[in-house]
């Protein structure tokens, strides 16, 4: 953990209260909420000292990236950072507002793109997405945006029919399906120690036959599973952001990727089972975080895209599976201790 976190958790807790989640996932605007988050400076947090930031790499920002996660943050803060970092790199202004990563693009006729499934769409002002050889930043005001009409979700499709006159352009290439899984497990670790904590307090609070239910085996056992599966997705998501960079090498965000969605699958049922008929109750939290969880999971490829994309790098490699571990996916001690 970083000097930067304390306080970090300590803003998202004061600006993202849970009530305020709940308000900005209904339509509230979330203008005044993330004037609030540029002008403490934290979106700055990869943007290297020389630009005016504090120079993190992705490994050093990951808990950063934990404490959104932890927040359900109803906006792309995690991907702000990422996408003002780099373009700080390239020399270029980030514009006000938040930021949003475009995995799934559609180039159309005469330079039009449709994106698909653009996470935080609801609330996004920018979307970051791939052209060329290079990658484009997009107004979403120049663009038709389309909800996903799924309860409470922040995706949307958006549609240029045109490049609009403030497109900003990078020749740069950035793999952003990588660059997402990476920061989505990360926040997916969040999210799901969240759930565990609720989780746990909810079986030592609730009473049946006598004594709490957290006393009873089969309770314990569930728990111990969450746990389990909440400890190796925080391991596989700093995996996936180890890097000296601002961008995750591609292998390590598969591996990061691919447990923290397989984890997903398992922790949010296992969550709602312990919790009973009220667990998915509009009025528990619990359903904010394990509404997330689940969109984390398929946003920038679910466990079978990764997995597969890990097998083929595999066979590949024509290694054993230790040396390929070793070289490809495996961080150096000094790369952990960053």
């Amino acid at each position: 953990m970083n000097d930067l976190t304390a306080p970090f958790e300590r803003l998202l807790a004061d600006v993202f209260p849970l009530t305020t989640v709940r308000a900005i996932e209904a339509g509230r605007n979330a203008d005044a909420s993330w004037e609030r988050l540029e002008d403490s400076g934290f979106l700055d947090a990869m943007v290297p000292e020389t630009a005016g930031g504090a120079g993190l790499s992705l490994a050093q920002a990951f808990e950063l990236l934990v404490a959104a996660g932890a927040s359900v943050l109803p906006v792309p803060v995690a991907a702000t950072m990422l996408v003002r970092a780099l373009l700080a790199q390239v020399g270029a202004s980030a514009p006000a507002g938040p930021i949003t990563i475009a995995a799934r693009v559609e180039s159309l006729a005469q330079d039009g793109v449709h994106a698909h499934q653009v996470p935080c769409g609801m609330t996004t002002q920018w979307v970051a997405l791939s052209q060329g050889a290079g990658w484009l930043l997009l107004p979403v005001a120049a663009a038709r945006r389309e909800p996903s009409g799924i309860h409470g979700s922040l995706r949307a499709d958006f549609h240029w029919d045109a490049l609009p006159a403030e497109t900003i352009r990078a020749d740069s290439s950035v793999d952003w399906m990588a660059a997402g899984a990476a920061i989505t497990a990360a926040q997916l670790a969040g999210a799901m120690e969240r759930v565990l904590a609720m989780t746990v307090a909810f079986a030592n609070d609730r009473v049946q036959f006598g004594k709490p239910i957290g006393r009873f085996q089969a309770i314990q056992h569930q728990l111990a599973v969450l746990a389990e599966n909440v400890a190796a997705t925080r391991m596989a998501a700093q995996i996936g952001c180890t890097s000296e960079g601002c961008l995750p090498e591609p292998l390590r965000a598969a591996t990061g990727k691919a447990r923290a969605s397989e984890a997903a699958a398992l922790a949010a049922p296992m969550a709602h089972a312990i919790h009973g008929a009220i667990g998915v109750t509009s009025e528990l939290d619990l359903q904010l975080f394990t509404r997330r969880i689940h969109e984390w999971r398929a946003d920038f490829g679910s466990e079978r895209h990764w997995n597969l994309e890990l097998g083929r790098a595999f066979i590949a490699d024509c290694r054993g599976a230790l040396e390929f571990m070793r070289a490809s996916i495996i961080p150096a001690n000094e790369e952990i201790f960053v």
